[in-house]
C-alpha cells in the first residue's frame, strides 16, 4: 500500500527537524549541512505524502457516512472530488519516489555533429542548434558556444555549447541520438528531397572532484587557428588539441584567441566526455536490459525525423508525430516532444520499480 511506503519519509523528516534543533548538532556545521540537504531532498515527498494521507483519511471517513440519512448525499459529493484527487496524488508521488538522476540538476554540454548528407547535414546542425537555443531561452537558460567548426553556407560541421540552467540535463538528456532531416537542400537545383542526418550528444558538466585525469595520459598540441579553406584567422598558436591517450578521445578548440582559454574549454569538454563514457559503461554493467536509462542509450539509433515537405516531426521512441515542424523549430517548442518523452520514461521506471 502506497500509504505505508510514505510513512517512513514523514517520520524521517520529523526526526531531522528534531535533530536540527539539538544544541550538539547545531554547533556542528558539517552535520547541520548534511541534515539540511537530506531534509530538503525529501521535503517535496513529505508535503505530497501529508496531502495524500489526508485525502485517504477523508475518503475513509466519507465512506462510513454513505448510509447516513442526513450526511449520505454530502459524503457522495465529497467522494466525487476526493477519489480523482487521490489518483492524481498517487501518480505524482510515484514520480517523486523514483531514484533521482544525480546529473539532473547539472549544466550540460550539447554537442551536434554533421553526419551523412555533407553540406546539407552541416546546414541542419545550424538549424537544430538555433532551435535548441530558442528552447533554452524559453526555459530561462543561458547558452555559451564552446567550440564550433564551420561548414559552407552558414552551416556547421560541429557545434558544442554549454547550456546553463536548472533542469537543463533533466530536460535535454533524451536528445542524444541520430536526428534525421528530409528536405530540399539549398544546393539542390531540381527540387529533390534529400535525407541527411546529424548526431546529438548530451553530456553533464562535471566538477574536478567527479573525474580525475592523469596529466601523463594527455598529449597536448598547440597550433595556429584556421578558418574555412585553411585561411589563418589569427597569427598566434592559440588553437589547442588534447588527446586522451588511454581512450583515444580527441578534443580541439580554437574559438578563443587565448591559448589558455582554449585549453581550459577543451579540458572541460574532455572531462564531460570521459564522465559520460564512464556513466554509459556503469549503466551497461548494472543492467543491459534497462531501456529507460535515457541519456546513456544507443546514440547510433535514429530517434527523430524532421520532414520539411510534410511539416512533420516524428519521435520514433514513443511513436509521436506532430504536423507543426515549422512552429517547433522556429519557436524552439521542443517541450511538445520532450514532455511526452519524460512521461514515457517515467512510466517505464515506475513499472520497473514496482510502484
Amino acid at each position: 500500500m502506497l500509504k505505508n511506503k510514505l510513512i517512513p519519509f514523514l517520520e524521517r523528516y520529523d526526526e531531522i527537524t528534531r535533530l536540527l534543533s539539538d544544541p550538539d548538532i547545531s554547533s556542528n556545521i558539517s552535520k547541520m549541512t548534511e541534515l539540511s540537504k537530506e531534509q530538503s531532498s525529501i521535503e517535496s515527498i513529505k508535503e505530497k505524502a501529508q496531502e495524500y494521507i489526508n485525502v485517504v483519511t477523508s475518503i475513509e471517513e466519507n465512506k462510513l457516512l454513505l448510509d447516513d440519512h442526513e450526511l449520505g448525499d454530502l459524503a457522495k459529493e465529497e467522494l466525487k472530488e476526493l477519489e480523482p484527487k487521490k489518483l492524481e496524488l498517487e501518480e505524482e508521488i510515484k514520480i517523486l519516489l523514483l531514484p533521482k538522476d544525480p546529473n539532473d540538476d547539472k549544466n550540460i554540454f550539447l554537442e551536434i555533429r554533421a553526419g551523412t548528407g555533407g553540406d546539407e547535414a552541416a546546414l541542419f546542425v545550424a538549424d537544430l542548434f538555433k532551435a535548441y537555443v530558442r528552447y533554452a531561452e524559453n526555459m530561462g537558460w543561458k547558452v555559451e558556444i564552446v567550440s564550433s567548426s564551420e561548414g559552407v553556407l552558414n552551416g556547421y560541421k560541429e557545434m558544442i555549447a554549454l547550456v546553463k540552467g536548472r533542469g537543463s540535463y533533466s530536460k535535454l538528456k533524451y536528445e542524444g541520438g541520430t536526428h534525421r532531416v528530409q528536405r530540399v537542400p539549398q544546393t539542390e537545383s531540381q527540387g529533390r528531397v534529400h535525407t541527411s542526418a546529424v548526431t546529438v550528444a548530451v553530456m553533464a558538466e562535471v566538477d574536478d572532484v567527479e573525474i580525475t585525469i592523469n596529466p601523463n595520459d594527455l598529449k597536448i598540441d598547440v597550433m595556429r587557428s584556421s578558418g574555412n579553406g585553411g585561411q589563418s584567422v589569427n597569427t598566434t598558436d592559440s588553437a589547442v588539441r588534447i588527446t586522451h591517450l588511454p581512450t583515444g578521445l580527441v578534443v580541439v578548440n580554437q574559438d578563443g584567441k587565448s591559448q589558455h582559454k582554449n585549453k581550459d574549454a577543451a579540458m572541460k569538454i574532455l572531462k564531460a566526455r570521459l564522465y559520460d563514457m564512464q556513466q554509459q559503461e556503469l549503466d551497461a554493467k548494472v543492467s543491459q536490459e534497462r531501456k529507460s536509462q535515457v541519456g546513456s542509450g544507443d546514440r547510433s539509433g535514429r530517434i527523430r525525423t524532421y520532414n520539411y515537405p510534410q511539416n512533420r516531426i516524428s519521435d520514433h521512441r514513443i511513436n509521436l508525430t506532430l504536423y507543426r515542424l515549422d512552429a517547433i523549430m522556429e519557436g524552439g517548442l521542443f517541450d511538445e516532444i520532450i514532455d511526452p518523452l519524460i512521461t514515457h520514461y517515467q512510466s517505464l521506471a515506475i513499472s520497473e520499480a514496482g510502484l
